[in-house]
Order: C-alpha cells, then sequence, then structure tokens
C-alpha cells in the first residue's frame, strides 16, 4: 500500500496561493567571488536563511517584507530593499571590512582543528548534551500534533498538458512556491495526527496514545498512514547519528563531527532573551552522509536554540535529490529547553539533475504542553490498542480546530476538498488500479484479489513452463479471516498443482490465530536450513529459469497443515503446528529412497510423515499496521529475529513413517555500524535425533542461480552437503559508499562496496548414512567448517549489485565451483 501511494502521487493535486515575500539570486563578494554559508534574513523577522555552497540563497515568508539583510563575519552587512511578492534572479554584493580583515575565518576549504573557537563551543554542547530536553526529568508528557504532506514540483506546461492528466485538468488551477528550493509545486496529499505522549526514562518506557487522524483522500487507511510515517522517523540531533532512509548521517553535533564537518562560528545575537552563538558547518569531504548548515546554541546551557541540516548534494543517496531539516527548541526556563517545533522536507527524484521533477515529502511536527514528573503506573506503559478504532479517524472540525497546534494553510485545507472531487474521475480511479497491481502484485476486486501476478509465469526442468493462478479475499485491511489460495499447471510433466490456506482471528487481544491448509506442488528442499510449515511459502522450483549445472533434484510434496498461534505480548509468537506430508522424488535421476529391513536389501521411495512442531518467534522493535489476521509489515527487516523450532516426528501415526526429535535456531541481527554503513549478521544452528531418510535431514542450501539468494551458500550445488547436525554464519558488510568515496574519479559514480563471509559446520550421523540407498554420496562439513567469501559492488545504475564469489576449501567435492557471480536488484536509498 505504501507504493500504491507513491506510484499514484503524481496525479494528485491542489490549489490556493497565499500573499508572500520571495527572494532568490546568489550572494557574491567584491571579486565576484560566491560567498557560502552566509546569513540571510528578512529585516525585523526571526524567518531567515543561509546561502549554499555556490552562494545561492532562497527565502520565503507568508508575511511581507520590504527588506532582507546578508551578513558574515568579515564582511559589511548589506541591506537589500524588495518590491512586493517576488524578487528572483538576484545578484547581492557584500563588502569586506577593512578593520576585519584580519579576523576573517576561512570558510572555504577544511577549517583547523585547533584555535578554532567554533569547535570549543562544540566541546561545551557535547558536555551539556544530556542535560537539555525531556531526558533530564524521570517522568514526562507532552502534547504532539503531526502533519505529513506530499506535493509534485517542477510543475511546467508540458506536465499539465499531457493526456494522462485527461478529465483531471482541474487540478493545475493554481501552483505555489517551495520555500526551500523555489520550485513550483502542487501539494496532492496531506494527513494530521494529535497525540499525547508520555515516558519514564528511569524505566525506559514510552506510550504514544493517538488522539485523532485526519487523511485526505484515503480516510482510515492505517497501513498507508503508517508506511508514510515511516519514511520520516523522529530524530535526535544530539545523537551522533541520524537515521532515515536506513542510513546513518552523522550529525553536526557528533563528538566525532570534527572529522566530518567544518566550523565557523559566524555570528553571535539574541534569539529571544537568550544571548546564542550562531556557527555554520559543512562537509569536509564530497559524497559522505552528512550536511550543511548552522545552528544557534545558548551561551549558558549551551542548548541547540534552533538548527537547520540540508543534506550535501554530494551524498550517496538513491532516489533522494535533497533533504532539509529544521528545529527550533524553546525556554522553558533558564536552563530547560525542549523542542517546540520540528521540520523534515525531502526531494524525492528519479534523477538529481536540477530541473528533474519529482515528489517533495514534507513532516511537520509541533509539541506543546509540556508536563513532567508526573508518574505513572507501569501497566498504564504496558496497554495495547487490540481493535481498530474507527472513531479516532472521524473526528469533525471542532476536534481539529481544538487541537491544531498551527492551521492549515489555504493550500492544505485544499487537498481534503479535492482529493473528495478526484476519486470520482473515471481517469484518477484507471490510474490508481494501475498502480496498485504494479505495487502489491495483486488485481483488486470487489471483496478478493487476483494474484500475485508475478508469479504467473513460471520454469523449471521438470514441469517446463508453468503458469499460475491465485487469489485472496479481501474486505479491507482488518479482516478477521482470510482465505487463498492457487493451481498452477506444467506443460512438460503435464500435472496440476495447487495450494490453499485460510486463517481466521479468534481473539484480537492475544492475537490467537488458528489456521491450516493443503498444498500439492512441486518444491526444491534444501532452499533453506531452517524449515517452516507454511503452506503456501515460497519454493525456487518454479523460478530457477537460469540455473549453474544440472538441477533435477526436485520434490513433490504433497503437505496438509493446522496450526494454532499466539501472541502474548508484542513481536513475541507461539505456534503450534501439527502437519502431514508426503514426500518422493519428481525428477526419474533423482532419488529418496531409503533401505526399510536391516539386511539393507529392500527399499521405499515415498515418504510419509506427521510431525508437530512447536515454534517460538521474536522480533523486537518491528512495527506492524492493522488489527485483522494478516498485519502489514512497516519497518521492512530492520530489526531482529529469534526463531526456535522444536518438532517431533510421529511414527505410525497415518501410516508416518519415522519416530525423531529436531530442534532449529535462528537468529539475525542488521546492525547500523555508525558512519562505516550497515552489517547483517545471521546464525543458525539445528539437530535431529533420530535416524532419518535424506528427506528428512538438513540440506545445506545451496545456490544454481546466478542470482542472490538470502542465507544460501553461492558456489554450492544443491544436496552437495547433507547434514543432520550444523551451525552456520553469515556476515555480509555494506560500507554505502564510504570507501569510494574517497578515490578519485570512482566516487562520482556513488557505487557502494560490499563483503561477506559465510560458513558451515556440520555433520551426519553414521546411522543415518547407512539407511540412505538414494545413490547420492552424503557429505557432511566435518572436518573442517566450509566457507566462502566474497566482494561486491553495489547500487550500479542504482538498482544493480554484482557479487564475485569465491570457495574458501572443499575444492574436491565432484562438481565443486571455486568461483561464481550473482546479482541482485532492487530499489534501495
Amino acid at each position: 500500500m505504501k507504493y500504491t501511494f507513491f506510484f499514484t502521487l503524481l496525479f494528485l493535486v491542489t490549489f490556493s496561493v497565499s500573499s508572500q515575500t520571495l527572494i532568490s539570486g546568489v550572494l557574491v563578494d567584491e571579486a565576484n567571488m560566491p560567498v557560502p554559508f552566509a546569513n540571510v534574513i528578512f529585516v525585523n523577522s526571526s524567518e531567515g536563511t543561509t546561502t549554499d555552497e555556490e552562494g545561492n540563497f532562497y527565502l520565503r515568508s507568508e508575511n511581507s517584507y520590504s527588506s532582507a539583510e546578508f551578513s558574515f563575519v568579515g564582511y559589511k552587512p548589506e541591506v537589500v530593499s524588495l518590491k512586493p511578492g517576488n524578487n528572483l534572479n538576484m545578484k547581492v554584493i557584500i563588502k569586506e571590512e577593512a578593520e576585519s580583515l584580519s579576523e576573517v575565518v576561512i570558510y572555504q576549504g577544511k577549517t583547523s582543528k585547533k584555535n578554532n573557537p567554533a569547535l570549543d563551543i562544540l566541546r561545551k554542547i557535547w558536555e551539556n548534551k544530556r542535560e537539555n530536553g525531556v531526558k533530564k526529568f524521570d517522568q514526562y508528557q507532552y502534547s504532539k500534533y503531526e502533519k505529513l504532506e506530499f506535493d509534485l514540483n517542477t510543475i511546467d506546461s508540458s506536465l499539465i498538458k499531457s493526456r494522462i492528466f485527461n478529465g483531471m485538468e482541474f487540478i493545475f488551477n493554481d501552483l505555489d512556491t517551495n520555500k526551500v528550493t523555489g520550485k513550483t509545486f502542487l501539494p496532492v496529499f496531506i494527513n494530521e495526527s494529535s497525540s499525547k505522549v508520555y515516558g519514564d526514562n528511569p524505566a525506559g518506557k514510552t506510550r504514544e496514545i493517538l488522539l485523532g487522524n485526519k487523511n485526505s483522500g484515503f480516510s482510515n487507511n492505517q497501513t498507508l498512514i503508517s508506511s508514510v510515517q515511516d519514511v520520516y522517523r523522529e530524530i535526535d540531533i544530539y545523537d551522533n547519528y541520524l537515521k532515515f532512509f536506513d542510513k546513518n548521517f552523522v550529525s553536526p553535533l557528533a563528538s566525532t563531527g570534527i572529522n566530518n564537518y567544518n566550523y565557523v562560528l559566524a555570528d553571535s545575537a539574541f534569539i529571544g532573551d537568550k544571548w546564542c552563538y550562531n556557527i555554520v558547518y559543512y562537509p569536509r569531504r564530497k559524497n559522505e552522509l552528512t550536511f550543511k548548515g548552522d545552528f544557534w546554541v545558548n551561551d549558558t546551557t549551551f542548548a541547540i536554540k534552533s538548527i537547520n541540516l540540508e543534506m550535501a548534494e554530494s551524498a550517496n543517496v538513491n532516489w533522494v535529490k535533497g533533504v532539509y531539516i529544521e528545529q527550533e527548541f524553546e525556554a522553558l526556563n533558564d536552563s530547560i529547553f525542549v523542542i517546540k517545533r520540528d521540520f523534515f522536507q525531502a526531494d524525492f527524484s528519479l534523477r538529481k539533475k536540477e530541473d528533474s521533477r519529482g515528489v517533495y515529502g514534507k513532516r511537520t511536527v509541533l509539541y506543546d504542553n509540556y508536563e513532567f514528573n508526573i508518574k505513572k503506573p507501569q501497566s498504564f506503559y504496558d496497554t495495547e490498542v487490540t481493535k481498530f478504532q474507527e472513531e479516532i479517524y472521524n473526528r469533525d472540525d471542532a476536534f481539529w480546530e481544538q487541537n491544531r497546534l498551527e492551521p492549515l494553510s489555504g493550500n492544505e485545507r485544499g487537498v481534503y476538498e479535492m482529493l473528495d472531487t478526484l476519486q470520482t474521475v473515471k481517469a484518477f480511479k484507471r490510474i490508481y488500479n494501475i498502480s496498485s497491481v504494479f505495487a502489491t502484485g495483486y488485481v483488486e476486486f470487489n471483496g478478493w484479489d487476483y494474484g500475485p501476478v508475478y508469479s504467473t509465469v513460471g520454469f523449471n526442468e521438470v514441469e517446463g513452463l508453468r503458469i499460475r493462478g491465485g487469489g485472496r479475499t479481501y474486505f479491507g485491511q482488518n479482516d478477521p479471516w482470510r482465505i487463498e489460495g492457487y493451481g498452477a499447471y506444467g506443460f512438460t510433466d503435464k500435472k496440476f498443482k495447487y495450494g490453499i490456506s485460510g486463517k481466521v482471528l479468534i481473539d484480537a487481544k492475544s492475537r490467537l490465530i488458528l489456521s491450516g491448509g493443503n498444498r500439492r506442488d512441486i518444491e526444491q528442499l534444501g532452499a533453506s536450513l531452517t524449515n517452516t510449515t507454511d503452506v503456501l511459502g515460497r519454493s525456487l522450483a518454479s523460478s530457477s529459469l537460469i540455473n549453474v549445472g544440472d538441477n533435477d533434484k526436485l520434490s513433490s510434496i504433497n503437505l496438509a497443515v493446522v496450526a494454532l498461534e499466539v501472541e502474548p505480548f508484542t513481536n513475541f509468537t507461539f505456534r503450534v503446528a501439527g502437519s502431514y506430508r508426503e514426500l518422493k522424488p519428481a525428477s526419474p535421476t533423482f532419488s529418496f529412497d531409503y533401505y526399510i529391513d536391516e539386511t539393507r536389501t529392500e527399499t521405499a521411495s515415498e515418504i510419509n510423515q506427521a510431525e508437530i512442531s512447536t515454534i517460538i518467534s521474536y522480533s523486537p522493535g518491528k512495527e506492524t499496521s492493522g488489527y485483522g489476521v494478516e498485519r502489514n509489515l512497516i519497518n521492512g527487516g530492520d530489526f531482529p529475529t529469534l526463531f526456535l523450532n522444536y518438532s517431533v516426528g510421529l511414527k505410525d501415526i497415518l501410516n508416518s513413517d519415522f519416530e525423531y526429535e529436531k530442534i532449529q535456531f535462528f537468529y539475525n541481527q542488521p546492525l547500523l555500524v555508525g558512519g562505516l554503513g550497515k552489517a547483517n549478521i545471521s546464525v543458525e544452528a539445528g539437530k535431529t535425533f533420530g535416524d532419518v531418510p535424506l528427506g528428512l535431514l538438513s540440506v545445506v542450501p545451496g545456490n544454481q542461480t546466478y542470482f542472490e539468494l538470502y542465507n544460501t551458500f553461492s558456489l554450492l550445488n544443491f544436496y552437495e552437503f547433507v547434514t543432520d547436525t550444523y551451525v552456520a554464519a553469515h556476515l555480509e558488510h555494506n560500507f554505502n559508499g564510504r570507501l569510494f568515496s574517497r578515490v578519485p574519479l570512482l566516487r562520482d559514480l556513488n557505487l557502494r562496496e560490499i563483503i561477506g563471509i559465510k560458513g558451515v559446520w556440520g555433520e551426519i550421523s553414521e546411522a543415518n548414512k547407512q539407511l540412505d540407498a538414494s545413490g547420492i554420496d552424503l557429505l557432511a562439513p566435518s572436518s573442517d567448517p566450509y566457507y566462502e567469501y566474497s566482494v561486491g559492488v553495489g547500487n550500479i545504475f542504482k538498482f544493480i549489485r554484482i557479487d564475485a564469489h569465491f570457495r574458501g576449501n572443499y575444492f574436491e567435492n565432484t562438481d565443486a565451483r571455486k568461483f561464481g557471480v550473482t546479482a541482485a536488484f532492487g530499489f534501495h536509498f
């Protein structure tokens, strides 16, 4: 749903322009050289900005002003008269002060790390940062108002006249101008929320109670709202790293900031009744995740009064042409500064050219009504909302008049009315439906969806060309039950396959869910070490069009499952399942054969197995939306995952063949490593107690495709290693261009360097080897752990990743591959 919105965003709009003062241009010195990071302010106001690295400036206000002042240390302030309305393409010349020339601070190039008064002030900020804000109190509470807005930017006549807008021309009645970039834009979406936030610092607890939410054109779509909010995380400027777009940006207030930024003490003045210093900062190097801008800091508490951050133009971030952040703080008394206003703007675009069209995403958060040291019981923070509260998403105008901490502009008010009208236009409905298919993979009908459309066509060596059609029930995001299924046909084996499953939410508070289903299909066993009993789970069998070597080791499976799961506390799930499976080879050149007598003369080729499994999974930090039987994941895979499975094979029940016990553990941890990029670590371990044939053993997952597959071994063939006891580990680190940014020529390509290493140790008992009659040489990496390592380059053309893999040992194995290349495709910030 998140991507559905972004796809259709380009076709929404609203209107109204209010009176304003607008200036833009370039600031230069008497030698016609640009003056970067100078102060620009409307006279007799607190509205201002700074020039960029090239001396360019842009400043807009809803108020009328007759003059603007330009200033910087070592120069005479220059006051320029303004005409009413727009003052564009100005060229302002600022003159040096002769008597101050010896004190001018060098602001181009690298500033000194010694004898720099700006760094002395910065060190005072570090010393006092934990004494500022709500962290100074045991308990706190405040009111919070949040406004999210999206705008289509760089509007020109070619866009307005585009055929795609036939029937929707009314949306272009009026345009507005962005106060940061100076570009024309159309506000197209707005979401407002009002909440009350509570916190207990000693207990490490917080709770946010949503009081109201208003969403233009999409009423109560919690998935859309939550997805949009996830793009704009709240940031604490005192932290060393500011995380958004899945990356760590170095804060200009970081204790390591002097290694990443140049700092200049530019000014000092009263801000309100507080004497403050103004410090300008800018990156020491290109292509790093840094900002440029300035901040004002109080001279006694060394608390930040205001700060603005603009993402450096050369920062290695895709699809984002610019980021601009403003934060304002207020003094509750002489020594306590708390955040009052937080503004975030991102300029999303497919290209970074100045004239490229894109979408502005803006988030404004206002804070008020601070109260401290009002203690709440522990149960207050543990209370969870377990059902959809429709009234929160349908508050009347009186509620919003009372709870908005700033009024809407004319443009913003128009969004609500415009979208109500737009959704009645057939052309818009058609665009939205097409976008929805691309985003979700499903074609929406009344009460059910067809899909996923991406699985319609497949290929493998057993079925040949495979076609598949499926669907699911869908009445809304809070459905208490869901049924989904598919049918498939292979043109080579001429067999029909199917899968069907259903689930129902029995109790919303504990999230007690009953599920069940049946699947008859072709599957690639050994695609992962950690197994689940997901009836409609992903299989490599239907997507192996391009393989390394032969792959005829496919299986026919008939799997039936009934399961009951419960979530006793947030993101902790306990699941009990009963399953029955029939396994047999899908190809005449592959075998599951095993001996069924002590003399090892009789064999069986099929496995019938009943099993009871208990699964515990825990994902702290996972965020979801919705209250139905299925919830939508909001924050991707940006959280740790723990998984523990204990299963028991039941012999003689429903003609089941084997008795065994199996335990499996899996742990995955993504990790942002300061400014060094992002790592991902996973560990798996498992053991099977009892004698079982090949079809029930733990196959070390190989990868015979040219595509990168999660937690597989890229240079192992399918069934190259088979175990009943194993420990595996995978480590990968993406430097996000940290190293390439220091290499001339390479830095301009914005490539990202990736390294990885993975290994597995395992063994297989002599009893299991003796049981096997498949003809496959059952090898386990028991003498030494098998390992391979890789180096890769990502962000090629912004969506391609290429990895080169090298085998570390076991070169003597049959058909062992010493080297291989895989590719991955994806859109990442």
